[in-house]
């Protein structure tokens, strides 16, 4: 259902000149699989995953997601696509059904399929105490929630999770992640990028690493162990970017940005 052909996505800055945010990165993500997109802050997995959902154009290459392209065919991608951003805000003024329902209806439902919807992703979510309370009163996690069920209200083929469990207790982070493991179940392509190491053990089939804009491993959590010669996926994680010395590099130039 995904596959990133060579991505490249560069940028102009005035001081440093170009920047390759995402450096040739090929990769094939299945239906019914999860795949997890693993990198430090600045490491270009976010970039990645805009380029898939066609928020950024590629600088060159492409990805072909739920069989069309992103470059020449970027609408019908969206309609395919769900794509929860670490940065999605919610209009406080609407309740988490009308903010739902407002999303619906801008991909096409309306009426009884729009409601039977928004029902069945609050019973999934756990959000009908909350669902017609409005967005500015919620907790961190009543909006995450919400975000998450505007975003597939449409019930898309392909769903992006960029950084979803962030800043969330303990409760509501596995209440997440159990509704993920779901959407694989049900035969959708899930993309997962996140920091949490745990979360990755649970949930992902497929592995892939990014650093410096480049995919430097790939592989099944068993696949990385055995390469890496660690048990602990952290270990893996920084042994697959260079070490300790690479890593906090990185880190240094991403805060410089």
């Amino acid at each position: 259902m995904i596959e990133a052909r060579a991505l490249t996505k560069s940028f102009h800055d005035k001081k440093r000149g170009e920047i390759r945010a995402v450096d040739g990165v090929s990769f094939t993500a299945a239906s019914g699989r999860i795949y997890g997109l693993l990198g430090a802050n600045g490491a270009g997995k976010t970039t990645t995953l805009r380029l898939l959902a066609t928020l950024l154009k590629p600088t060159t290459g492409t990805a072909i997601v739920a069989g069309h392209d992103v470059v020449a065919a970027p609408g019908k991608v969206r309609a395919d696509v769900g794509f929860l951003a670490a940065s999605t805000a919610l209009y406080g003024r609407l309740t988490a059904r009308e903010m739902i329902a407002y999303f619906g209806r801008l991909n096409g439902l309306d009426g009884t399929a729009l409601r039977d919807r928004i029902n069945l992703l609050a019973d999934q979510l756990d959000m009908h105490d909350f669902l017609d309370r409005r967005c500015d009163k919620f907790s961190t996690g009543m909006k995450q929630k919400t975000s998450i069920a505007r975003t597939l209200v449409h019930d898309p083929a392909v769903m992006i999770f960029d950084e979803p469990t962030l800043g969330l207790d303990v409760m509501t982070a596995r209440a997440i992640v159990k509704f993920v493991r779901q959407c694989r179940d049900r035969g959708k392509t899930v993309i997962y990028s996140t920091h949490v190491m745990s979360e990755v053990e649970k949930l992902c089939d497929t592995i892939g690493i990014i650093h410096g804009g480049r995919l430097v491993a790939e592989g099944t959590l068993d696949e990385l162990r055995t390469r890496f010669g660690e048990t602990d996926m952290e270990e893996v994680f920084v042994k697959a970017v260079g070490g300790e010395a690479a890593l906090e590099a990185a880190l240094k130039e991403s805060s410089a940005r």
